[in-house]
């Protein structure tokens, strides 16, 4: 499940309320593990390192939890929380890029806590993390002193934060790179073996060709620059939606429709944006 709705605009962004976020995602609410941890796990409540992180600017704008098979797990589960600074008058407008701070973490052992960097893409709240060689997360274990962690958790997110900046200057960057209708392809092609790596072997005779990750959903997305290209692919690959036919000789027709699912897991919603990222980075690299 997932929230990154009104709250997450910019004409009118507000923080999440408690009782929104309980709604979508109990686990950020959890003060104790889950009766499947050792007694040397030390459960780091959420709710409590963001109420710090709330005070010193940071505010919840969207959240997803995890899903889980195991009775009474669900309340424990992993979780990805979307914070942004609210304390500003900046107005924002179409096409503008900001950052955030996800945090990432659960208390039944599948994950540490875990502090990213991110960019949000107001043109469509679509939304990215990034991962490159200077900036990276900042992870917590779930062991040691309460105060200690929650300490360590905010003087990490500042760190990454820091670093962070950096990202800001990629969509300038990246605009002012044209790619030719080959590079399009190319970098197409790529980004069709990070969505689908399982059927990386048969991309020739995938449903999804590569070059449907590169149809525009609005119209201000027709351009042939590398940002608006990222920004275009990575929606497509996320979102879903992406209609293909596979050879069914047995049918009727001979054929099946499959349209692609938007990609729900947090896992994978966090793997292939920084992937994707990456991706978009040494994509620069050869252009320019």
């Amino acid at each position: 499940m997932s929230i990154y709705a009104a709250s997450a605009r910019f004409d009118t962004a507000r923080p999440l309320t408690d009782e929104e976020m309980y709604r979508v995602a109990p686990s950020i609410f959890a003060e104790s593990a889950h009766e499947s941890r050792s007694a040397k796990f030390a459960p780091i409540p959420t709710i409590m390192v963001l109420k710090a992180l709330q005070r010193e600017g940071f505010h919840p704008v969207a959240v997803k939890q995890g899903k889980s098979r195991v009775p009474g797990k669900a309340d424990f589960t992993k979780h990805l929380i979307r914070l942004r600074r609210l304390d500003n008058e900046q107005a924002y407008k179409v096409g503008d890029n900001v950052l955030e701070m996800l945090l990432q973490n659960a208390n039944d052992g599948t994950s540490q806590y875990d502090i990213m960097a991110g960019l949000f893409r107001v043109r469509c709240l679509n939304s990215l993390v990034a991962k490159t060689a200077d900036i990276d997360s900042h992870k917590v274990r779930h062991s040691g002193n309460l105060t200690n962690v929650a300490r360590d958790v905010i003087e990490g997110t500042y760190t990454v934060l820091e670093s962070a900046k950096a990202l800001l200057a990629a969509p300038e960057a990246w605009g002012q790179i044209t790619l030719n209708r080959e590079q399009r392809l190319a970098y197409a092609e790529a980004a069709h073996t990070l969505r689908f790596p399982t059927e990386r072997e048969n991309a020739e005779t995938h449903p999804i060709r590569p070059e449907s990750l590169l149809m525009t959903r609005r119209y201000d997305d027709e351009a042939n620059d590398l940002w608006t290209t990222f920004n275009v692919v990575q929606e497509n690959a996320i979102k879903g939606g992406l209609h293909g036919r596979t050879i069914e000789p047995t049918t009727r027709r001979g054929f099946r429709r499959v349209t692609t699912r938007e990609i729900k897991g947090i896992d994978q919603d966090v793997k292939l944006n920084k992937a994707l990222w990456v991706l978009t980075e040494r994509m620069a690299e050869l252009a320019s």
